[in-house]
């Protein structure tokens, strides 16, 4: 076993100490603030039910949420980004402190709904990221017996994102048995565990929200903007 703590390969001027002061600085005192997502556009859309559930809880929580609700918004690549229904999409993406993404299960999959909405906001916008570093919580619904393929899905879309994607989840079947004539959840351990996934998510949220550049800050990146920076410093010495 080697004992050798030399490092040639390191550019040790980008490898940073661990700051405390940021690392633990405080939440602040303004409310969490959660954008829902839903990926159905039926008339009594049991994805939609589900978020509403959840935004009751996370409002109880103390968080303030919005909704964006997908009808008109055009696939990718199929419309501008100045698109009107773009626009607000991205808008409220770059409000928001979290997210949770509810979507239905269909043939086995998150439905072409939830990922378009996914797929039209960006990984950087006007030199803001407006995912990085935000929570996420993921839900799905499902026609059958119980599934995770939506959720799991939705894991895979939160890490590209850089979304922090919070341990706990929920998966709802039979969602059609789940719901009174009120649209209103009926006691069942599986609210039960919608209300779990938010509590989570506000707790996660308010964590991580008064660090959250710091936490997804890269070596890798600042490795790159030091060979940029040097590469204009050497440009201009020639």
């Amino acid at each position: 076993m080697s004992n050798d703590d030399t490092f040639p390969n390191l550019e040790a001027l980008a490898l940073h100490p661990i700051d405390d002061d940021q690392l633990l600085a405080g939440p602040g005192e303004e409310p969490p603030r959660i954008l829902l997502l839903y990926g159905s556009l039926r008339t009594r859309s049991f994805s939609r039910l589900a978020a509403e559930e959840a935004a009751r809880i996370l409002r109880r929580l103390g968080a303030e949420t919005r909704f964006f609700d997908p009808a008109g918004l055009p696939l990718p690549d199929d419309a501008d980004a100045d698109h009107p229904r773009v626009k607000a999409l991205r808008e409220l993406a770059t409000w928001c402190d979290g997210f949770v993404w509810s979507s239905p299960e269909r043939h086995g999959a998150m439905t072409g709904i939830m990922k378009a909405q996914i797929d039209w906001i960006p990984l950087n916008l006007g030199g803001v990221r407006p995912t990085q570093g935000k929570t996420l919580a993921v839900m799905q619904v499902c026609g059958g017996s119980q599934s995770f393929n939506a959720v799991n899905q939705l894991r895979l879309l939160g890490r590209w994102m850089r979304l922090i994607t919070i341990p706990n989840q929920s998966s709802v079947p039979k969602a059609y048995l789940e719901f009174d004539d009120a649209d209103r959840m009926k006691p069942s351990p599986y609210y039960n565990r919608i209300v779990d996934v938010m509590e989570e998510l506000v707790k996660f949220t308010r964590l991580t929200r008064g660090c959250r550049e710091y936490l997804v800050d890269r070596y890798s990146e600042r490795v790159e903007s030091t060979e940029a920076l040097s590469a204009r410093v050497n440009q201009r010495s020639i």
